[in-house]
């Protein structure tokens, strides 16, 4: 019942969304278009539910080029429009689409690439694979408020991808009505909170008790 009653959300919230929204879409065409030659949608291959391999679409906010393998966004492809659209998250707004599809939820853990599903859902985390990936999740909204200050690619690998694994799999152990609604919540909360200019943010449940379990390990 929990899977049924969220995927007719997921249909009707993205839809209405979409309608409500349109204005930012024109928003974000018209700035990438006046920014930066090269299409407007960005998209690659991501792992969707049991790893099935899906077509992932957001708003282009770099410059064309060679893609390097980095967990944080290029700073030398990202052009000015494209980090004000990245920091409101309005570049993952064609993700509505994706989630209408059925590639993807509201709430989930987000979708990891293809090329490295494999080495990062196994073991203690292959459950994550186990659900579809979502717009949101607790360690997309850790990501979005320490994640993207990090610079250094492998001192993001080493302080921010173990944490945001772990509440990925947090989230697999826990969903419900309540858990989701809470995730979405919170992301609107702190969507608002970047759009006035905070940029300090307490610690996330789910944080805490990640420390809390290190400080007794």
């Amino acid at each position: 019942m929990y899977k049924y009653v969220k995927r007719c959300l997921d249909i009707v919230l993205c839809s209405f969304a979409a309608i409500v929204l349109s204005p930012l879409f024109l928003f974000a065409i018209i700035g990438i278009e006046l920014s930066s030659p090269g299409p407007i949608l960005y998209h690659t291959m991501r792992a969707g539910l049991n790893k099935i391999p899906f077509k992932f679409y957001k708003f282009r906010s770099m410059h064309q080029g060679k893609k390097k393998d980095m967990f944080v966004a290029d700073p030398d492809r990202v052009f000015p429009f494209g980090s004000v659209i990245r920091r409101l998250k309005i570049d993952e707004l064609p993700q509505l689409f994706n989630v209408i599809k059925g590639d993807m939820s509201i709430v989930g853990p987000r979708p990891m690439s293809v090329e490295r599903v494999d080495d990062l859902y196994t073991g203690r985390y292959a459950k994550v694979s186990t659900v579809k990936p979502g717009l949101t999740s607790a360690a997309s909204l850790y990501d979005y408020t320490v994640g993207d200050t990090y610079k250094d690619d492998m001192a993001y690998r080493r302080e921010v991808l173990p944490i945001k694994l772990e509440m990925e799999k947090m989230y697999v152990e826990r969903q419900s009505f309540k858990y989701d609604c809470s995730l979405v919540w919170r992301t609107i909360v702190t969507i608002l909170q970047v759009l006035v200019g905070k940029k300090d943010f307490k610690d996330q449940p789910e944080l805490v008790e990640i420390k809390n379990r290190a400080g007794r390990a």
